[in-house]
């Protein structure tokens, strides 16, 4: 074999070896910035409409009442509500925590939060900020929020552990956040409550409060911190099927 032939293959064989690491690479559909963090091993659901369903029938059964004084929402809270949506919880909590407090809408719909703004807009809530998050971060302020409302979105996040590991910085001393979801698979649009418990407890939270409240079509939840926040590398997954210790 000549010298020059000889090159020609070792400079092939480097460009097809070179060329299948890129194509690996491409099929890593993660965010650089989550690949820290484990994999969900479970599945994820596809993000639903921004409506969840009519305002009318979720004020009929007493929905956002109920769950804000489950949550001990209060006049000057500072509040964020995370998968804002058209701003059901948004425009209702603005009015719970009064001229004082604050609430800051969050979602990673740029179209959902630019009709929000003009709702906020129309509908002069002073007291409301809107923010466009990422998939696996919030992008919240640290040390700014007594409570997080996360209303039948948390079973779309297709990178909760990074996800609610990155939040929970920003809650203050005390501070909690509010899972609202419905017992079934994750690939049904819900998630079951002790699959939920066990991520959180994963990524460092306590369970504080569960409510099963069937007039409403879903369950209640509220965590704390505990400790300090795991390495991203010593989460432990928890699977659908699986019981956490």
């Amino acid at each position: 074999m000549s010298i020059k032939l000889s090159i020609l293959l070792a400079a092939t064989a480097l460009l097809l070896a070179t060329t299948a690491c890129k194509q690996v690479a491409k099929q890593d559909d993660r965010p650089e910035t989550s690949q820290e963090f484990p994999r969900a091993d479970r599945a994820v659901s596809q993000t639903g409409d921004t409506e969840f369903s009519t305002e009318a029938a979720r004020d009929e059964a007493g929905e956002a009442t109920k769950l804000m004084n489950w949550a001990a929402i209060e006049p000057g809270m500072t509040v964020a509500d995370i998968g804002a949506g058209e701003g059901y919880y948004t425009v209702r909590l603005a009015e719970r925590v009064g001229v004082k407090g604050r609430v800051l809408a969050q979602d990673i719909n740029r179209g959902a939060l630019d009709r929000l703004g003009e709702r906020i807009s129309r509908e002069r809530l002073d007291n409301v900020a809107i923010k466009e998050g990422g998939i696996d971060d919030p992008r919240l302020p640290a040390n700014s929020f007594d409570r997080i409302f996360m209303v039948h979105m948390y079973h779309e996040v297709t990178e909760p552990y990074a996800f609610i590991w990155r939040l929970r910085s920003a809650l203050n001393a005390g501070g909690q956040v509010i899972v609202v979801d419905r017992d079934r698979a994750t690939k049904r649009h819900g998630i079951p409550p002790k699959l939920l418990f066990c991520e959180f407890d994963a990524v460092g939270y306590r369970l504080v409060e569960f409510a099963e409240r069937p007039e409403v079509g879903a369950y209640f939840a509220r965590f704390e911190r505990k400790g300090k926040a795991p390495a991203p590398a010593a989460i432990k997954t928890c699977k659908e099927t699986a019981k956490r210790s």
